[in-house]
């Protein structure tokens, strides 16, 4: 299996699939690994991209650090294998965290590499309730998290998948293979990896990072999304960025990926393309 090994000795896995066309790197979200992005890449790549996929650091294939499970590093290491695959003419996608990893990256890292990005329920700019963000989530909310991944995180993630992430609760017509590979995932992460991304992708402030982005930015985002509530997500980060899109699906989840399949993957091959 393909590994990149980072500066502090981290094994980041990754899938690359596809042949010689612009290439597309895909970022999961919490507490998921690159299977999350699996039918995606497929389409990418059967449409004449080369997919790329990765395991963050404790999540799926990758080390399970003791450290760096924040966002800094989780940039770093998406650096890491960027330059390692040499990637240029780059189209950066990110679901969820894996949203912020790739806001972080172009904050840290610059654009060089990259032509586009697209957002996908993202977290930025600041999912938390702070004094200068009173629109957030309150802190409680990620204690609990916290407290079902410390308590019993198997059930934590069979909760979540049973619910609110692909919006089971609303409708209950998720099949139940999409709910166990959500649960299979999360359980391949590092305990300590998966408790302490729930700071990362919470308590991360990316408000200063969202107006230096130079590229076309696509932003994603269901408006009855229970995870990451449009209002305190998209739609804010879509002003932020100076060349930002935002693209509503009505009525839908966070678990885009797989929930709406076949409209997302149409509108990223449609901006990868434009």
């Amino acid at each position: 299996m393909p590994f990149v090994t980072t500066d502090d000795g981290t094994q980041i896995f990754y899938k690359d699939w596809g042949g010689g066309g612009s290439p597309v790197l895909l970022s999961h979200g919490w507490p998921l690994n690159a299977d999350a992005w699996e039918a995606t890449a497929l389409f990418l790549a059967m449409n004449g991209h080369r997919a790329i996929a990765h395991d963050r650091r404790g999540h799926g294939r990758s080390s399970q650090t003791w450290d760096g499970n924040e966002m800094d590093t989780y940039a770093d290491d998406l650096a890491c294998l960027i330059d390692h695959l040499d990637l240029t003419d780059l189209t950066l996608v990110g679901h969820s965290t894996g949203g912020g990893e790739v806001v972080r990256y172009l904050a840290r890292h610059g654009t060089a590499r990259v032509s586009r990005a697209v957002l996908v329920g993202a977290v930025p700019p600041l999912m938390v309730r702070a004094d200068d963000n009173p629109g957030g989530l309150p802190l409680e909310v990620f204690d609990g998290i916290r407290a079902g991944e410390a308590s019993n995180r198997s059930q934590l993630y069979r909760d979540l998948a049973d619910g609110p992430f692909f919006g089971n609760n609303r409708a209950g017509d998720v099949p139940q293979g999409t709910r166990d590979a959500f649960w299979l995932q999360g359980l391949a992460s590092g305990t300590r990896n998966a408790y302490e991304c729930i700071a990362a992708f919470s308590a991360t402030d990316f408000r200063g990072d969202l107006p230096g982005i130079d590229v076309p930015v696509l932003v994603i985002h269901g408006d009855d999304d229970q995870i990451v509530p449009i209002d305190i997500s998209g739609r804010l980060t879509a002003a932020l960025v100076p060349d930002g899109t935002l693209v509503v699906y009505e009525g839908r989840p966070h678990g885009l990926p797989d929930t709406d399949r076949d409209r997302l993957h149409a509108d990223l091959l449609a901006f990868i393309d434009s």
